[in-house]
C-alpha cells in the first residue's frame, strides 16, 4: 500500500488509513457498497445477483439474499438502517428487511437495467437510475411511482437526491451530468465537460457541490448554485467508478479501474493519499455515515473496510455535529482559484449544565424518533410482503376457479 504521512492544518498530525477487514462470499465482481447508520452492518451488491449484508461484530454471520434473477448493480441502506434497497440487471429493485429471513418486496422499476437507487434523507421517497435513459422517483411506502426524469439521450448511470431533497443529480453515457428541480420535474442545468461518459455523481454534505466520475479518468467538483467547475482531478491511470464525500465534506475517496482507491483533499485541492488493495479494477467505494471507516468493492470478488484514521480532527468535529445538532458554517475557504467546496462543522458551546441537561434531552428524544421511524419502517414492509401474498394467493384461487370450471365445462360436453 502506498501513503504518505500528511501534516495536517492546526499541526494535527494524521494517521494513514489502515486496511481493517475483507470479506470473501461473493463469486462475481461487487458493484456496490454501503454502510448501515450504525456501522454494525455493510450491504454489498455483485454481478453474481446476489446481496449480501456483512455484520461488521467479528465472528457473525453475513447473510446471502438471493432474489434477483440477475446481476445486482447497486445497493443502499435507507437512512434508518431498516431497509436496503437494490437495483438489478433484472429490471427490478428490491427493498429488504436486513434481517435473517431476508424478506423483501419487488417491484418492476424499469425496462432496462437499474443502475442505481438512492433513498431521501428523510427515508420517504427512492430515486432510480436506469439503461432505459429515465430516472424514476418512487415513494418508498407501498413503492408508488411518482414521477419520471427523461431528458437524457443515453444509459444513466447514477442518480442522487441533494441532502435537503429539493434537487436530484444524474449523471449518463451521453456525457453529462443533470440537475433537476424535485418539485418542478425540470432540467435546471446540465453539466458538459466530461470527455467521457458519467459513472458516478453525488452531492457534496452541504448540498452546494457535486462531485462526478467518468470514464476520462477524471473526478470533477462543481458548484450548484453558480454552475460552475470548482476543482478538475486527474489523479487516475483508468476510468474513475465511484466516488464518496467523507461527511465533513473536506475529503473525496474515489475507486478506479487501475485498481486504486485515491483520498483526495478538497480544502487543498491535492492528493492525499493512494492505497492499493484490490486485484484488478475497484468498483465502488463509500464512506460509512460518520466517515470513520469506508468500504470498497473490486472484481476481484472481494469487499474490504477501511480505518480513515487521516481524517481525526474532522472526525470529531462530525459526531460533535451529529450529536448537539449543531449548525454548518455557511463560511467558505477560500481555495485556489476561488475552489470552495469545502465546509467546515462548528463547535457548539454548551452554556451551562441546564443546557447540558436539554441536549441529553434532545439526544435521547432523537434516539427514540429514530427507533419510531426504523419500526414505521418494518411495519410498511411486512405490510407490503403481506399485500403481495394476498395479491399470490388471490391469482392462485383465480385460477384454481378457472380450472374448476373448466372441468365441470368438459365433463358437462
Amino acid at each position: 500500500m502506498v501513503y504518505t504521512s500528511q501534516l495536517r492544518s492546526g499541526g494535527v498530525i494524521s494517521e494513514d488509513p489502515s486496511l481493517e477487514r475483507h470479506f470473501k462470499g461473493h463469486r462475481d465482481a461487487v458493484t456496490s457498497v454501503d454502510f448501515s447508520l450504525n456501522k454494525k452492518q455493510l450491504a454489498s451488491g455483485s454481478m453474481d445477483s446476489c446481496l449480501m449484508i456483512w455484520s461488521m461484530r467479528p465472528q457473525m454471520r453475513a447473510y446471502r439474499f438471493v432474489g434477483h434473477k440477475d446481476a445486482v448493480m447497486c445497493v443502499q441502506f435507507s437512512p434508518s438502517g431498516h431497509l436496503v434497497a437494490s437495483g438489478s440487471r433484472d429490471k427490478t429493485v428490491r427493498l429488504w428487511v436486513p434481517s435473517v429471513k431476508g424478506e423483501s418486496t419487488v417491484f418492476r422499476a424499469h425496462t432496462a437495467t437499474v443502475r442505481s437507487v438512492h433513498f431521501s434523507s428523510d427515508g420517504q421517497s427512492l430515486v432510480t437510475a436506469s439503461d432505459d435513459k429515465t430516472v424514476k422517483v418512487w415513494t418508498v411506502h407501498r413503492q408508488k411511482f411518482l414521477f419520471s426524469l427523461s431528458q437524457h439521450i443515453n444509459w444513466v448511470r447514477c442518480a442522487r437526491f441533494s441532502p435537503d431533497g429539493r434537487l436530484i443529480v444524474s449523471a449518463s453515457d451521453d456525457k453529462t451530468v443533470k440537475l433537476w428541480d424535485k418539485t418542478s420535474r425540470e432540467c435546471i442545468h446540465s453539466f458538459c465537460e466530461h470527455g467521457g461518459f458519467v459513472n458516478h455523481v453525488d452531492f457534496h454534505p452541504s448540498g452546494t457541490c457535486i462531485a462526478a466520475a467518468g470514464t476520462d479518468n477524471t473526478v470533477k467538483v462543481w458548484d450548484v448554485r453558480m454552475n460552475r467547475l470548482l476543482q478538475h482531478y486527474q489523479v487516475h491511470s483508468a476510468v474513475v467508478n465511484s466516488l464518496s464525500f467523507h461527511p465533513s465534506g473536506n475529503y473525496l475517496v474515489t475507486a478506479s479501474n487501475d485498481s486504486t482507491l485515491k483520498i483526495l483533499d478538497l480544502l487543498e485541492g491535492r492528493l492525499l493519499y493512494t492505497l492499493h488493495g484490490h486485484q484488478g479494477p475497484a468498483t465502488c467505494v463509500a464512506f460509512s455515515r460518520a466517515g470513520d471507516f469506508f468500504a470498497s468493492g473490486g472484481s476481484d470478488e472481494q469487499v474490504m473496510v477501511w480505518k480513515t484514521n487521516f481524517d481525526a480532527a474532522d472526525y470529531g468535529e462530525v459526531l460533535k455535529t451529529q450529536k448537539s445538532g449543531s449548525s454548518v458554517d455557511g463560511t467558505y475557504h477560500s481555495l485556489l482559484s476561488e475552489m470552495d467546496c469545502g465546509v467546515h462543522l462548528k463547535k457548539t458551546k454548551t452554556q451551562d449544565s441546564g443546557s447540558n441537561h436539554e441536549q441529553q434531552q434532545d439526544s435521547s428524544l432523537a434516539t427514540t424518533l429514530e427507533h419510531i421511524m426504523g419500526q414505521l419502517d418494518v411495519l410498511t414492509q411486512t405490510v407490503s410482503i403481506l399485500e403481495q401474498r394476498l395479491t399470490l394467493t388471490e391469482d392462485k384461487l383465480k385460477e384454481c376457479l378457472e380450472n374448476q370450471q373448466k372441468i365441470i365445462q368438459n365433463k358437462a360436453n
